[in-house]
């Protein structure tokens, strides 16, 4: 097992930290737009509440002077009904909208997701297995990715923008003794080529 000297590891976390405050850039941008999409969202809900009180002022009021120039012979109880159904209506109406803001929040992440995956990025590729089972790290770790290049599965570090920054993260993983590791580009999940190291 190679040996990993404190200024190699240093910089090897300097290198994941750049890494991951690109990624928290990412996520900010992201955040921003959610944001953006979620004014925009109440700014329409608070017109269709405007508009749907006037509309039923509008009826509550054709209703009041059409029943006073024809007749008075409505019950107390039918207007009662009629307010009770009124409240049901816009009960239901409320649920409706809460309901479409949660589906529209989760089509947001779906679609950033997305949006992220189809970047170009550039990782250092340190080992290939031929079975699936790996324990080295979590899937849920931001700056690890496994990938299927038939018939091996893939085990690379770092999630880098350009290709030096990928380079020189390479650099630093030879030097600590991961000699056959290689920058591969990636895109939408897939590897697209194996970079030129220099």
């Amino acid at each position: 097992m190679p040996f990993i000297e404190e200024s190699d590891l240093l910089e090897l976390h300097k290198d994941i930290d750049k890494a991951q405050i690109i990624n928290e850039r990412l996520l900010d941008q992201i955040k921003f737009k959610n944001k953006e999409l979620k004014r925009s969202k109440v700014q329409r809900n608070i017109l269709a509440g405007v508009t749907t009180l006037f509309l039923i002022g509008t009826i509550g009021i054709t209703s009041y002077i059409g029943g006073l120039s024809s007749s008075n012979s409505y019950d107390n109880q039918n207007l009662l009904v009629s307010i009770d159904s009124l409240d049901a209506i816009k009960t239901r109406i409320d649920n409706l909208q809460i309901k479409n803001e949660e589906l529209s929040l989760v089509k947001e992440f779906y679609l950033a997701k997305k949006f992220l995956e189809k970047e170009k990025i550039y990782s250092v590729q340190v080992k290939s297995f031929v079975d699936n089972n790996l324990t080295l790290a979590s899937e849920s770790l931001t700056n690890t990715m496994f990938v299927k290049t038939n018939p091996f599965y893939s085990y690379s570090l770092g999630n880098f923008e350009t290709l030096e920054e990928a380079r020189s993260f390479r650099y630093q993983l030879v030097k600590m003794g991961f000699d056959d590791a290689f920058v591969a580009s990636y895109q939408d999940g897939k590897r697209i080529k194996i970079e030129d190291p220099y």
